[in-house]
């Protein structure tokens, strides 16, 4: 099992609390970026720590460098979550999702589509392969 996977599992609820708090007090149909901020600010409030990008080291093939990776939001470095308002999440939202999740080594991840008239309608739960190996919860949840 992941060393954070517990940890991670636990945040994911409450970071869903607050995405579902600012849909409620946003509504759906605003940009990304707006919906990135309130949620970065009602993580704030929640005193829930969050960063919007990170440096990695990639290693290919011998070769080891940095690159900033771009991604909306992790939670105390061990869930990652991804903002869309799109009308239809596509399989390469989740693809890029999990891409970062194992870039970085983060046990659970959440996909939030904010364009969704109830936001429970628009969120996907990823786990990172094997990270809860050795719990209850063997398989991802995910809503679409």
């Amino acid at each position: 099992m992941h060393p954070r996977f517990e940890e991670a599992d636990k945040l994911s609820k409450e970071v869903i609390g607050a995405a579902i708090e600012v849909h409620r007090c946003m509504g759906c149909g605003l940009l990304e970026s707006i919906y990135e901020k309130c949620l970065f600010r009602e993580l704030q409030l929640q005193n829930i720590a969050a960063v919007n990008q990170k440096q990695v080291f990639i290693t290919y093939k011998g070769a080891r460098f940095e690159e900033i990776l771009k991604f909306d939001l992790l939670i105390e470095d061990c869930l990652l979550v991804e903002l869309k308002a799109v009308q239809e999440v596509s399989q390469f939202h989740k693809a890029q999702l999990m891409t970062y999740m194992k870039l970085l080594n983060i046990p659970v991840g959440l996909l939030i589509n904010f364009h969704e008239l109830k936001l429970v309608d628009g969120l996907s739960r990823m786990i990172l392969p094997g990270a809860n190996i050795g719990t209850r919860k063997t398989h991802s949840t995910t809503h679409t």
